[in-house]
């Protein structure tokens, strides 16, 4: 397969943890026999200091051009310090979610049994978890109209939500739960809020076209306390904007580090791939980042092309390296890896067809030359 794969680094940690990811596409393309071409672009406060514009028109013009993005992280202390900046690198992804039509993002969370003590919530919580958010994305309160008075003593953001945005999304998170558990749960805010209404309303009539699928309905606040008491009841997760964005973070916790947490980002036509982290400029430049979320991020981008073998070598590699503790000091504390060399190890094993002789003795005797 062709691809074209418009690469957005970012800010932060972002340049670091994406160089990964691609080194990972390459070496998928290289044992698979694909063609993918990758082109940089500017985004966020990088795309700022040398355009003064969080999302140049060239970027923009990249990304439509191109069969997929894959995208870092963006954000950076002084914008996040400064809540009067007229320009913040957060706009640019939510114009360039705007731009593609990303309508839907698609947040998988899973648990690895060798990390599940890292976790805050208790084993027998959480082990066996398995769930996807399907969150609405271009619409809701960060699109709607926001007004601030003269006297700085009011502001409004509304929340305005169409039923043509609500069923497209549906529909995804529908299908998506016919290849799983055939279980659909719709988070809103029907008892207080009119749109949470009109999303209980659509769902519940979509749901008559997808019989196989037992579908129920959880308050936000209620679904927040749910995620913490019992995560394994939850199957596909379907919400609007603002919801998805709190929940997805939330449910970040019970893998033990948000770092393992990929995304994708899905219209008609385009389709972005980033880690849910952010840009961490702490570590930035220190090799401290974990890549895995990244990585994994490059999986959902296969899988988008029905590249699923290829996409599970990546996670074969991921689950390896998890379990022969080849990670960075977020996930191993006490004898961990670097940025670049967990993503050496990855590209070693997806290179090598069969990873059979890969074991702790061989790391410790040095065969693994790589790591």
């Amino acid at each position: 397969m062709k691809l074209k794969i418009a690469v957005l680094p970012g800010d932060g940690i972002g340049p670091e943890i994406t160089e990964q990811a691609v080194k990972m596409l390459k070496s998928i393309a290289d044992r698979f026999d694909h063609d993918f071409h990758f082109e940089k672009a500017s985004v966020g406060a990088t795309a700022i200091d040398q355009f003064n514009n969080p999302l140049p028109e060239a970027t923009l013009d990249l990304c439509k051009e191109s069969d997929a993005v894959l995208f870092g992280a963006i954000g950076h202390p002084k914008y996040d310090n400064d809540p009067s900046a007229k320009i913040r690198p957060e706009q640019g992804l939510l114009r360039l979610r705007k731009e593609l039509g990303l309508f839907a993002n698609i947040r998988p969370v899973t648990t690895y049994s060798k990390l599940i003590d890292l976790s805050p919530l208790r084993r027998e919580r959480i082990e066996g978890v398995d769930m996807v958010i399907y969150r609405e994305l271009t619409g809701g309160i960060y699109f709607g109209e926001k007004s601030l008075n003269e006297e700085d003593t009011s502001a409004t953001d509304v929340c305005t939500y169409s039923v043509m945005e609500i069923e497209r999304i549906t529909h995804l998170a529908f299908k998506a739960a016919q290849k799983r558990r055939k279980k659909l749960t719709l988070v809103d805010k029907a008892n207080v809020l009119e749109t949470s209404r009109l999303w209980r309303k659509t769902v519940t009539a979509i749901a008559k076209e997808y019989s196989d699928v037992q579908l129920d309905f959880l308050f936000v606040d209620n679904a927040a306390m749910q995620m913490i008491l019992n995560p394994k009841q939850f199957d596909v997760i379907l919400t609007e904007n603002l919801f998805g964005d709190i929940l997805s973070d939330e449910a970040s916790v019970i893998s033990g580090s948000i770092g393992l947490l990929a995304s994708a980002s899905v219209g008609k036509k385009n389709a972005l791939f980033e880690p849910i982290h952010g840009s961490y400029p702490e570590a930035t430049g220190k090799g401290i980042a974990n890549p895995l979320a990244a990585i994994l991020s490059a999986a959902m981008l296969l899988d988008h092309f029905h590249l699923t073998e290829e996409a599970k070598a990546i996670r074969d590699a991921v689950e390896i390296s998890i379990n022969l503790n080849i990670c960075t000091q977020d996930i191993n504390n006490e004898y961990h890896y670097s940025t670049e060399k967990v993503g050496d190890f990855l590209d070693g094993l997806i290179s090598e067809v069969d990873n059979s002789f890969i074991n702790n003795e061989n790391l410790n005797l040095g065969q693994m030359t790589i790591i």
